[in-house]
């Protein structure tokens, strides 16, 4: 059933470091959302017709929130104007989107929940939400403004790595499992395609199951458009191509399904 636009409205936002904000919604998107799915998020601009993606972040059932943290990409951007909403503005969404982390699976299991960029935020769900045996986290910044820290160290095993060095392991979170000689049985993970084609293979070569999270600009958001496809193994029952729709298929795909 096709999931209808409605004005959520702003309960609260604050900047947690240099254009990195947080959102909490009203919205009943948030009574059946799941960890890894997405909303799409419009502007009041006439002139950006187009959604913007925004990961979830966490889920407040209880109250009918959502929690987004997102990156302001630039000036004059939809981004920049969702970080001038403030409590009780509306903003008009759709969701939730897309398939979730099937957190279930790692149930007495040894886990890497990994999230490097702006791929952190939707691990912090996830963390939440799963049992398992060992919940190992690492989150991987730029630098020193290592936003969501206290909620994952609450939440499980938290490593961090950062590019410039200034907390944790310098580097990514590759860098950080090899520092601390991190072992796990599965690994869950977001973040930009980089990370997650290192993530794959280091998953392949010691044959760990694997969920990868992956980044796309959409356009729609509900798979009419196939302008956020990846190459995939399996032929599409849509456009009968070798191809997966991140934001419909996916955003999260089994590793070995996708090349990337």
């Amino acid at each position: 059933m096709a999931k209808q636009k409605e004005n959520a409205v702003v309960a609260s936002q604050e900047q947690l470091a240099d254009g990195i904000y947080s959102m909490w919604i009203q919205t009943q998107a948030a009574d059946t959302a799941k960890p890894g799915q997405f909303i799409s998020m419009y502007t009041t601009d006439g002139s950006k017709l187009l959604p913007r993606p925004i990961s979830i972040c966490e889920i407040d059932r209880t109250r009918g929130m959502l929690r987004v943290v997102y990156r302001v990409t630039g000036e004059n951007t939809g981004t920049e104007q969702f970080s001038k909403l403030k409590s009780g503005d509306t903003i008009p969404v759709i969701g939730p989107l897309g398939n979730g982390f099937p957190y279930e699976k790692a149930e007495g299991k040894k886990v890497f929940l990994m999230g490097g960029g702006i791929g952190v935020p939707p691990i912090l769900e996830l963390a939440k939400q799963m049992k398992c045996e060992k919940k190992q986290i690492l989150a991987g910044y730029r630098d020193a403004q290592t936003f969501l820290k206290e909620e994952f160290e609450a939440n499980g095993e938290l490593y961090i790595s950062t590019e410039d060095g200034s907390v944790g392991t310098k580097g990514n979170v590759m860098d950080a499992i090899r520092e601390n000689g991190l072992k796990a049985d599965m690994i869950y993970a977001c973040g930009p395609t980089p990370m997650l084609r290192a993530i794959k293979q280091y998953a392949e070569e010691q044959g760990i199951e694997c969920y990868i999270s992956l980044e796309e600009r959409m356009a729609c958001g509900i798979g009419a458009c196939l302008a956020c496809v990846c190459r995939s193994k399996e032929k599409d029952a849509h456009s009968n191509v070798n191809n997966k729709r991140i934001c419909k298929d996916g955003p999260v795909f089994l590793a070995t399904e996708v090349e990337i």
